[in-house]
């Protein structure tokens, strides 16, 4: 029987010697190859800290004490080792466990998160709260993979060092986000002063004190005294310093021997503490050593060879996306393309290559690279923001506040709108429709392939007002895209009829489109559906609507979102019957997501989990 085999709580590694643990490690990482390779997963991140993964749980009782991850793309091992061997091949899987760390899933996950930056705010108010009821246990927050370049991260550390609490953090400096960690602070961070040059610029100092008479001696124990600050001095300490934490590293993230030794000494001190560990991504799995940004979020693979097993075919919308904006790019000088540490999950490496000087990758802030856009939007420049659609959520403020009620010219795309599949509901892009259609100035836009998507881009960066176009993760049915000389713009407003019919109206948009075109076809009645392509979700084909509901008097109503049915895409053409006296014999169905967070599955099991799948809208048809 493995070591890992015999490991039924975390408790049990806390008896291992050394030797026996660096062989845990060594089958950890094996089993998170293997399992990642057939479930997909975030792989590169997780094995880089499987050494302070497994000396965390050696020294600290997570029965007691908290551990949060920051992100959650770290977590693998510790799933593992708190779950078991077992469950964690359900990784990701429906009906199995989460790819993030979930409070609902484990006693020992003891915060939930997926979007990054968040752990020692967290981990902050779980210390305060020890305090205030007395307790007595320790509180450690893992940051790392470019989450310490956001502004909350640093929120949270300017609390902390000013009120001084017991508190463990230690920043996992692997040099990434998802792709290489861009910014000052990441370079700052990467600085490191040598062991060997410290060793001799202190050997030489030694020796010539012992050649002064009398204070050579005195000396020496003030050189010795300060030697820990020169230290900090030399490396990023002098930052954390300045935050009032005790600054320990650069350590060496693989050396198991001296990660549970520092923890063991840290674990009995008071206050705040930044313990710097430096770790590679994608440790003992070569392939993703060598291409860490691939494996950073990937999907089966060969474990032998790393050989990625691809399933979809066709372009997928973020390439689109990224080929498109480089046509229009080559015209329009004043295009410029910004992303929050993502350009490649957002297509934009080819405009990045292009277009050196228009292209900005600001690093995991949100909410700057809104405001930056809106700046630039100030001095004539049309920035295009293209960040996922969960992501979004967090610079809701700055959408609002310095975009759309200074009418700015900005352009979002909301990359991986809907249902994203395996990475859950933290990842789920189910509220921009709703959260972007009720602020002023503010045109929201989804296509239903991607052609049309093209059509979108062009459409929304030639209009001079805030826009945001949202589009699913992967590739869309199959349209033939435009050349650079054929896209053509869309009217504002202008809706699209797709099939004609004189039962009833079925009302579409973005990703159901194609959908409510099969299951209309595979109707078995004579009564017909007439179909329309929205592509305005604000503001609404009102001519469009009028005809058909108005002059042809379709009075059943069927109405289709990727986007949570509360204050969406349907709400709207409700509101907007009511404000036209139309309500009056209409039969509505809203066909959405429901008013809770989706789990993590295959999108195809979640559609039909949530009744977005063509049997499903083809049983609600036959219904009404």
């Amino acid at each position: 029987m493995s070591i890992l085999e015999k490991i039924k709580s975390p408790s049990d590694i806390k008896d291992l010697d050394l030797l026996t643990l660096s062989e845990l490690v060594s089958e950890v990482r094996e089993e998170i190859i293997n399992t990642v390779s057939k479930t997909g997963g975030h792989l590169a991140s997780s094995l880089g800290v499987v050494e302070l993964t497994v000396a965390l749980l050696k020294v600290f009782d997570v029965e007691r004490d908290k551990i949060i991850w920051d992100v959650g793309h770290q977590c693998y091992a510790y799933k593992i080792l708190t779950r078991g061997v077992n469950k964690f091949r359900t990784l990701r899987q429906f009906g199995g466990i989460s790819g993030f760390p979930k409070i609902k899933e484990s006693k020992y996950d003891h915060f939930g998160t997926g979007h990054s930056s968040t752990s020692i705010s967290a981990a902050l108010g779980q210390a305060v709260a020890r305090d205030l009821k007395g307790e007595n246990f320790k509180v450690v927050a893992v940051i790392g993979d470019g989450a310490m370049s956001a502004g909350i991260a640093f929120e949270a550390l300017n609390h902390a060092g000013d009120l001084g609490k017991d508190l463990i953090v230690i920043l996992n400096d692997n040099e990434m986000s998802i792709s290489k960690s861009v910014g000052a602070l990441s370079s700052f961070l990467s600085r490191k002063f040598s062991k060997r040059s410290f060793q001799r610029f202190r050997e030489e100092i030694k020796h010539l004190l012992h050649r002064v008479p009398h204070i050579g001696d005195e000396l020496l124990k003030y050189l010795k005294r300060g030697e820990e600050s020169l230290k900090v001095f030399f490396t990023p300490g002098i930052l954390f310093e300045a935050f009032k934490f005790n600054y320990l590293g650069p350590i060496d993230g693989h050396n198991l021997k001296r990660l549970v030794q520092i923890l063991e000494q840290v674990k009995y001190l008071k206050g705040p503490i930044l313990i710097h560990v430096s770790t590679k991504k994608g440790k003992g799995f070569e392939p993703a050593e060598k291409n860490p940004t691939l494996f950073h979020g990937v999907g089966p693979f060969d474990p032998k060879t790393g050989e990625i097993k691809t399933e979809t075919t066709g372009i997928s919308y973020s390439k689109v996306l990224g080929k498109t904006l480089c046509m229009l790019a080559e015209k329009d000088k004043r295009i410029i393309a910004i992303t929050a540490a993502m350009p490649e999950g957002t297509g934009l490496n080819e405009f990045k290559d292009l277009f050196p000087d228009r292209f900005f990758d600001v690093g995991i802030c949100e909410q700057h690279a809104v405001t930056f856009a809106a700046g630039l939007a100030t001095q004539g420049f049309k920035p295009v923001v293209c960040i996922y659609s969960t992501f979004l959520q967090r610079a809701y403020d700055q959408i609002i506040h310095d975009v759309c009620l200074q009418d700015l010219d900005v352009t979002f795309c909301l990359d991986r709108a809907g249902l994203v599949g395996e990475d859950g509901p933290t990842h789920h892009g189910q509220f921009d429709l709703s959260y972007l259609r009720i602020i002023p100035n503010m045109i929201v836009m989804a296509p239903k392939d991607e052609a049309e998507f093209q059509k979108m881009l062009k459409t929304a960066i030639l209009y001079p007002h805030p826009t945001a176009i949202r589009y699913p993760r992967g590739s869309g049915p199959g349209a033939k895209l435009y050349s650079k000389d054929d896209i053509e713009t869309i009217p504002i407003g202008k809706a699209e009829t797709i099939i004609e019919g004189d039962y009833g109206l079925v009302i579409a948009v973005g990703s159901t489109v194609s959908i409510c075109a099969e299951a209309i076809r595979e109707l078995k009645d004579k009564k017909s559906w007439a179909l329309l392509n929205a592509r305005f979700i604000k503001p609404l084909p009102e001519k469009d609507l009028l005809f058909w509901i108005d002059k042809k008097n379709l009075k059943k109503i069927v109405i289709a979102e990727e986007n949570t049915i509360m204050g969406g895409f349907g709400s709207s053409i409700l509101e907007w019957l009511c404000e036209k006296g139309l309500m009056k014999d209409v039969s509505v169905k809203i066909i959405g997501l429901p008013d809770r967070f989706i789990e993590h599955g295959k999108p195809d099991e979640l559609k039909r989990l949530v009744g977005l799948d063509k049997d499903s809208i083809l049983r609600v048809l036959e219904e009404m």
